[in-house]
């Protein structure tokens, strides 16, 4: 495994770190892996799965995550026109690495919502 080293704030800009994080550290994007963990879906599917992302903001992270190749978009030539996502190879392979990072928030979400209560409650 190479060694990790302190980014200069020149290189920073071309941090590999940070350009993968920017397009699928938001909350969006995680959730949009785990609603296609399994299966291709739809639009409104996907949509209805994760509630309370509008249309713009699914359709903005659909089409970053797409460019990124983390997702496929496939269009079958009915009317109206059916669009399915799902996760392409790379995709499934992100979603091996963040899989354990979703299981550990099950986990420990009362916790943190205890401590983050507990830190309201004292000021």
């Amino acid at each position: 495994m190479p060694k990790l080293t302190m980014v200069t704030k020149i290189e920073s800009v071309e941090c590999p770190i940070r350009s993968v994080l920017d397009r699928v550290g938001d909350k969006w994007s995680v959730l949009i892996f785990v609603a296609l963990k399994d299966e291709a879906k739809r639009f409104n599917e996907i949509k209805r799965l994760i509630g309370d992302i509008s249309q713009r903001v699914l359709t903005s992270t659909l089409r970053r995550l797409e460019v990124d190749g983390y997702i496929s978009r496939k269009v079958y030539p009915t009317a109206p026109p059916k669009v399915e996502y799902s996760l392409t190879a790379r995709g499934q392979e992100l979603f091996t690495l963040i899989h354990p990072l979703i299981l550990w928030a099950k986990e420990n979400r009362e916790g943190i919502f205890e401590s983050r209560k507990a830190a309201e409650n004292a000021k």
